[in-house]
């Protein structure tokens, strides 16, 4: 290869490495509720109705009433962080008013979540909150994504084994995923093809031994027993996906 030919190849080179670069710096961020996802007007739009048709179940102080029915402080970052505003929004739109889910307008749940957000500190931008605009974003703290919170109800896949002294583990567990209870069933098909993670989980208080399922790919779910279930998962149900773990 001739001095100028390889000088041809050096700057092919070098420009296909800028392309790739260029994209990959361009491409999007995951948007987050830091980033002002509702307006003021909106939330003030929200606190109207919150009063009218959420107050009498639901607090708007961070340390009034029940802890349940808290929408503000350390409850809605329990139920919601590392969570989406559309699974926010759709969980009011279906559940809330109490007994009477569904029965306010699309704009009206808006601007419920719009107070909701504005209750936790979190900034308005110059667009208003509507389902298509809420969807994948995430629900995170200020310095970033991080585990679930202890207690939260997760879904997760991995392995089966036997733990060391007695019990049971997941081993080569996927990071834990929010589950709901009322969930009327999971997608085998995902669960099969889904890679495997690098974590490994003390299953707690199975009521049902998995001597059959050592070695078995299978679906766990249960309770965070600390955050990101370091202390391990508080098991409400499993499924064994397949007789071997790939």
């Amino acid at each position: 290869m001739t001095h100028r030919w390889r000088r041809h190849v050096q700057y092919a080179l070098w420009l296909l490495a800028a392309t790739v670069a260029s994209q990959v710096n361009a491409a999007p961020q995951a948007k987050t509720v830091w980033n002002g996802v509702y307006t003021e007007p909106q939330a003030a739009r929200g606190a109207i109705v919150f009063s009218s048709s959420c107050a009498r179940c639901h607090s708007s102080e961070p340390n009034a009433g029940e802890e349940g029915r808290r929408l503000a402080g350390d409850h809605f970052w329990q139920s919601y962080r590392e969570s989406t505003v559309d699974h926010l929004l759709d969980f009011v739109s279906k559940n809330m008013p109490n007994g009477a889910g569904g029965s306010l307008s699309a704009n009206n749940y808006a601007d419920v979540v719009a107070f909701i957000l504005s209750l936790n500190g979190l900034p308005a931008g110059s667009a208003e909150l509507t389902k298509d605009s809420a969807a994948g974003v995430q629900i995170i703290a200020k310095d970033g994504p991080g585990e679930l919170p202890n207690g939260t109800l997760v879904q997760i896949v991995g392995c089966v084994a036997r733990k060391e002294g007695g019990g049971w583990l997941l081993n080569r567990g996927t990071a834990p995923a929010r589950a709901q209870v009322s969930d009327a069933g999971a997608d085998n098909a995902a669960d099969l093809a889904r890679p495997l993670g690098d974590r490994t989980y003390t299953l707690m208080y199975l009521l049902t031994p998995l001597d059959r399922n050592v070695g078995h790919r299978m679906r766990v779910r249960g309770l965070l027993m600390g955050d990101g279930g370091k202390n391990g998962i508080n098991v409400s149900g499993t499924q064994s996906l397949a007789e071997t773990c790939q």
